[in-house]
């Protein structure tokens, strides 16, 4: 997990090279990433000094924090290219005959239904920190893959959305205008979202919508829209659990995930093209990662095979 931290950060940083005269701010993500290489190697040295358990565990907690920097960056990167929503929005009419994020909602209104779409859109990163700690914790042979896969397949996820830029529904149609959107005309809007960052707001019935809206206001970007990554790496975290043999982290897990690759079309952040594109890109990203820490430990022992 360490190691592709390094190298991803390795390839951002070209890429900040690249766009410096274009970015806000340039000089914050280069520090941004001194300070992961000094949290990753004062961990590493402490733990090459005092060798333990406990300590192997606390390296992976750079890495996964990174995550969460890692991803308002991806906008950063995108922003520069013309943005392609009219593209996959007119792909969702063509192949479903409407707007599934703008119909969903409308559909299925209720306040039992919003607050628990939402709840399973919230359990995001819940599911994710449960499967890495459980693997950590009770799969400590198998720990070190299941991170390689989780972490690998998050990092060519936010490589494609570096390069892919995709707002989605939510910045997309109020961008439009909502009546465009409803009625089926999607106008290209360019560099529109490099200025921009106002989306639709979301309908607050309780809880868990709450929770949902002040994390969008907190952290959300237009970017990532295209594959979905809350099914993409929900998907992967399924995988993983079913591959630790623990019937109770899978099934305990199950609701909440269908509930929230249900979410991410009701709430507007993807397109459904997107969430089905998650789904099978997270298949594919599983096999390739798993296959690629394989060839980088051909002596890996048959107790942590996935």
């Amino acid at each position: 997990m360490e190691i592709l931290t390094l190298i991803y950060m390795l390839f951002t940083t070209v890429l900040i090279g690249i766009y410096w005269n274009k970015l806000a701010d340039p000089t914050g993500m280069i520090v941004t990433r001194i300070c992961m290489l000094a949290a990753i190697g004062a961990l590493y040295g402490l733990y090459r000094w005092y060798p333990c358990r406990a300590l192997r565990i606390l390296r992976i907690a750079p890495p996964m924090l990174g995550l969460i920097s890692w991803y308002p960056e991806t906008y950063d990167f995108c922003s520069q290219l013309p943005y392609l929503d009219h593209v996959f929005a007119q792909m969702d009419q063509d192949l479903f005959g409407c707007q599934p994020a703008w119909e969903f909602s409308k559909i299925v209104n209720s306040t039992f239904w919003s607050e628990a779409f939402n709840m399973g859109y919230y359990a995001y990163f819940y599911m994710m920190a449960t499967t890495i700690v459980f693997y950590q914790l009770c799969r400590y042979s198998q720990a070190d893959r299941a991170g390689f896969i989780f972490l690998g397949s998050f990092f060519i996820y936010y490589v494609i959305y570096e390069f892919l830029p995709v707002a989605g529904p939510q910045y997309y149609f109020l961008a439009i205008g909502t009546e465009k959107a409803a009625s089926g005309v999607f106008p290209p809007v360019g560099y529109y979202f490099q200025t921009h960052t106002e989306m639709l707001t979301l309908e607050v019935k309780g809880v868990f919508s709450q929770l949902v809206q002040w994390a969008h206001e907190a952290g959300e970007r237009p970017t990532a829209a295209f594959p979905s990554s809350h099914v993409g790496m929900s998907t992967v975290t399924m995988l993983l659990a079913w591959k630790a043999k623990n019937k109770w982290l899978f099934w305990l897990m199950m609701p909440l995930y269908l509930l929230l690759c249900c979410a991410t079309v009701y709430i507007k952040a993807h397109y459904l093209i997107d969430s089905i594109a998650g789904f099978f890109t997270a298949i594919l990203f599983f096999v390739l990662t798993n296959w690629l820490y394989k060839r980088l430990h051909p002596n890996c022992t048959a107790n942590n095979n996935l």
